[in-house]
């Protein structure tokens, strides 16, 4: 099974995958970690491409998105959970991250893109108050 969590910076993807992580055993990749499955780059974007098409079928993968251009990526039958917070939530965790100082650029920059994902298709729509014992139930 292929598990997409899909959402902006902060939201608690990480978060999400570790909990349904407990419950699948999966692998997890996030961005672009498949560049470190070959040295060439093109090389490993076709061999991730093939493990997420037959992790569909097969093996369990959680593949954690911020960037539109990774949505391309994912085969068809992947389960997409798409996981929202509010901008004051974002812009905390945000600011947690940056030892206390979210900089002016980094806080517009986060705010042009709350809700990039609002209208994406998928499976399960989240915000940051899920159960995760429904969020299992729903993925199986």
């Amino acid at each position: 099974m292929l598990i997409a969590i899909i959402g902006e910076n902060c939201v608690g993807k990480s978060t999400l995958a570790n909990k349904i992580n407990e419950k699948f055993k999966a692998k997890i990749y996030s961005g672009k970690d498949y560049l470190r499955l070959e040295k060439n780059p093109s090389v490993a974007l076709e061999t991730f491409k093939n493990i997420l098409k037959e992790s569909v079928l097969k093996d369990n993968i959680i593949y954690i998105i911020t960037e539109k251009e990774h949505l391309n990526l994912l085969p068809a039958g992947t389960f997409k959970i798409v996981l929202t917070a509010d901008i004051t939530v974002i812009k905390g965790r945000f600011k947690e991250r940056m030892h206390g100082n979210l900089p002016l650029p980094l806080e517009k920059m986060l705010e042009a893109k709350h809700g990039m994902y609002d209208n994406l298709e998928c499976n399960l729509k989240l915000n940051e108050n899920y159960n995760i014992e429904e969020v299992i139930d729903k993925i199986k």
